[in-house]
């Protein structure tokens, strides 16, 4: 076990459930070969989830421990994951890796499906990712570290003749790790969504033989191995392997067309271009579909023009009075310094600043002109804003500080923007680049 492989574990403790057999029990395996130390999760049960035994679990660890790494079963049910969490901190202090692989199977048609079938694979797919993971989570927001990964599957993403129950589960792991990606961002806790292809006691009855055969779970090993490393670094997204191929799947919507007022009998007059997806767009966050959405009210006509608030100094030194002042002022440096890093977004944003009701000053971020630069005051020169942001001082101070979501102030109308909403995404990219501030 203890070679010199360059992706190494050292120092981590994993749990990985369904681990006695199939593709858990080669994640489980390669990982301890690379130092890590492994909860070996599995019930034991068929592949109905109907019964139970230690046995599987038992056998993994003996491998394990028999080339060398370290391991402990342990053989709860995924909807305790309470326990299994405990089972990683009894014996080894810490948990670092959490792999949801554990499944079932209850394939029946919607009209012969019971209570049982449906209920049965949401406790195991859905709530036991959910259980465990919500265990392990203090640890690892604690700790300031965690690599989560949950299993999807093809069903899950375009649904499956016979396994309605089975598709909708898998379809809502997908929402369920994006979402703990955007809450575990600020404590260094990764989450993605896994959708493997490899022949197991669950695909043996979807699949021919001769493909399951071919499938090899190893063939997704390798995958997973790097999503749960220190050195990864995505998070909120969705990566597929299967047969010696590795690629991810994103979200794309199409242009489509804005019809004000629209009937059913616009829509299905104009069905052709609604659906067509030459030139669709990739939208990878909530936030980036909130601010589709207000570029689509503008489309409309509902929202104003780049107004701004009267008032305000033009020049002059940031005023200590405002707390932002601290971080455009950074901004200030930053781009003094590197003046080529933000002419690309040849734009004029206007921050706005506020006390909650009324106006405390106006910053301007300059883009546009030949000499980049950050100034108080509105836009000069006869310039007008792109993009006009308005914002109370206390909230632009937490926002930047990471103690407040930038996407739930603008949900929540904290954070209001006219004009160009875009714009300000790439501007925070830019400026994260740089390692300047966080607007």
């Amino acid at each position: 076990f203890q070679n010199k492989m360059a992706l190494r574990f050292d120092g981590k403790v994993a749990i990985v459930t369904g681990a006695g057999g199939g593709l858990g029990k080669t994640y489980a395996v390669e990982l301890a070969k690379r130092g890590c130390k492994v909860v070996v999760n599995d019930l034991g049960g068929d592949r109905h989830g109907t019964s139970s035994s230690s046995s599987m679990a038992d056998k993994v660890v003996a491998e394990i421990k028999a080339a060398g790494g370290q391991a402990v079963a342990n053989y709860d049910s995924v909807e305790f994951g309470d326990k299994i969490v405990k089972t990683a901190i009894d014996n080894f202090g810490r948990i670092d890796i959490v792999i949801n692989n554990a499944g079932i199977l209850r394939d029946v048609s919607l009209l012969k499906m019971t209570e049982l079938d449906w209920d049965l694979i949401f406790k195991v797919h859905v709530k036991g990712a959910y259980a465990v993971t919500k265990a392990a989570w203090p640890y690892m927001r604690d700790q300031k570290y965690g690599r989560i990964v949950v299993t999807s599957s093809n069903a899950g993403v375009h649904g499956n003749f016979g396994q309605a129950n089975y598709a909708a589960a898998k379809s809502a792991l997908i929402g369920f790790a994006n979402s703990l990606a955007q809450e575990g961002a600020k404590y260094n806790i990764l989450a993605n969504t896994l959708v493997p292809t490899a022949g197991s006691r669950l695909t043996e009855t979807v699949m021919p033989q001769n493909l399951v055969d071919a499938l090899k779970p190893e063939f997704v090993t390798p995958l997973v191995t790097y999503m749960v490393h220190d050195s990864f670094e995505e998070s909120g997204k969705v990566f597929e392997a299967g047969a010696g191929w590795y690629g991810t799947i994103q979200y794309y919507k199409s242009k489509g067309k804005v019809i004000s007022h629209a009937t059913a009998d616009d829509i299905a007059k104009n069905w052709s271009t609604i659906t067509n997806m030459n030139g669709a767009e990739f939208i990878g966050t909530i936030a980036e579909q909130g601010a589709r959405l207000v570029s689509i009210l503008e489309e409309h006509g509902s929202s104003s023009g780049n107004g701004s608030a009267a008032g305000g100094a033009s020049g002059g030194a940031f005023p200590s009075n405002i707390k932002s002042s601290a971080l455009f002022q950074e901004m200030a440096d930053g781009v003094k310094a590197d003046p080529n890093a933000v002419k690309p977004l040849k734009s004029i944003v206007l921050y706005v600043i506020t006390d909650g009701k009324n106006e405390l000053g106006k910053f301007t971020l300059d883009f546009k002109s030949a000499n980049p630069s950050v100034y108080l005051g509105d836009v000069q020169n006869g310039e007008k804003p792109n993009a006009t942001v308005t914002v109370a001082d206390s909230d632009f101070v937490d926002i930047a500080a990471g103690k407040l979501n930038a996407q739930k102030a603008f949900m929540s109308g904290k954070l209001k923007v006219k004009g160009n909403v875009m714009l300000l995404q790439k501007l925070q990219t830019l400026l994260e680049k740089a390692k300047k501030s966080k607007l």
